[in-house]
């Protein structure tokens, strides 16, 4: 039997994944103030001329303060369309993954003070 979700090469994998970024970021209004706030951490990279040890944390924090949110948005979007009624159990697990995206965005808030901080003061 063949599965009708299955992408049939890696171009329609990659077609569909992009995507479904695209739609997180036309949907969801959090997704977008990560993005903006990714944008002027990279300026203030370039500006501040990071080197490349903290070029790769500084992508790694925006990398998984990204991935939370699309993670955290996939499983809304699955939950909702188990019930639109309210259901405490549902609540429950759309907090924790709000809560995976809120300890990723504190992380990474902590670690650009670690990163730019210094260089500002100096």
């Amino acid at each position: 039997m063949e599965n009708k979700w299955r992408n049939k090469n890696f171009k329609m994998a990659l077609k569909n994944s992009m995507s479904g970024i695209e739609y997180t970021i036309k949907t969801q209004r959090n997704l977008k103030i990560q993005v903006i706030c990714a944008i002027v951490a990279i300026l203030l990279a370039v500006t501040l001329k990071l080197t490349p040890i903290e070029w790769m944390i500084l992508w790694m924090v925006i990398g998984s303060v990204l991935f939370a949110e699309i993670v955290n948005t996939a499983i809304e979007i699955m939950l909702d369309l188990y019930t639109q009624e309210y259901n405490e159990t549902i609540k429950i697990a759309k907090d924790i993954a709000s809560g995976a995206v809120l300890i990723s965005s504190m992380v990474s808030v902590i670690i650009g003070g670690i990163l730019f901080l210094p260089k500002i003061l100096n």
